[in-house]
C-alpha cells in the first residue's frame, strides 16, 4: 500500500513540466505580453502603449526573461533611431491555444463572482 502523502504528489516528471510551464507565464505581465504578441510583431513602444500600467523597468525585465526562455524573439535593426521588434517564437505560438483557454476560464469564473 502506498503512503497517503505519496498519492497526493504528482509524478516527478509531471511536476517538473508543470513547474516549467508556470515559470514561463508566471509574473504579472508575461501572460499579457504573450497574448499581445499573438500573431503580431510589435515594437517596444507599441507594447508600452498597450500596457500603460507596467513600469519601463518591469516591461524590459519581462521581455528579457521571455527572450531568454525562448518564448519571444527580439530583433534589433541598425537604424537611426534604433528599432527593436518582438515576436513570438514557434514555442511561444504553440502555447497560445492553452493561454486563450485560460482567458475563457477567467470569464467563466468572473461570471460566477459577478453572480454572487
Amino acid at each position: 500500500m502506498m503512503p497517503k502523502d505519496r498519492i497526493a504528489q504528482p509524478a516527478d516528471a509531471e511536476y517538473t513540466l508543470i513547474r516549467r510551464a508556470l515559470e514561463i507565464i508566471s509574473g504579472k505581465w508575461r501572460l499579457y505580453l504573450i497574448l499581445l504578441l499573438d500573431e503580431h510583431t510589435l515594437r517596444y513602444s507599441e507594447l508600452r502603449q498597450r500596457l500603460p500600467a507596467v513600469s519601463e523597468k518591469v516591461l524590459a525585465g519581462e521581455l528579457k526573461a521571455l527572450v531568454t526562455l525562448g518564448v519571444i524573439r527580439r530583433d534589433v535593426f541598425a537604424e537611426v533611431p534604433l528599432r527593436v521588434e518582438y515576436t513570438l517564437t514557434s514555442k511561444g505560438r504553440s502555447a497560445l491555444p492553452i493561454l486563450r483557454q485560460m482567458k475563457q476560464i477567467g470569464q467563466i469564473f468572473n461570471e460566477h463572482f459577478d453572480a454572487t
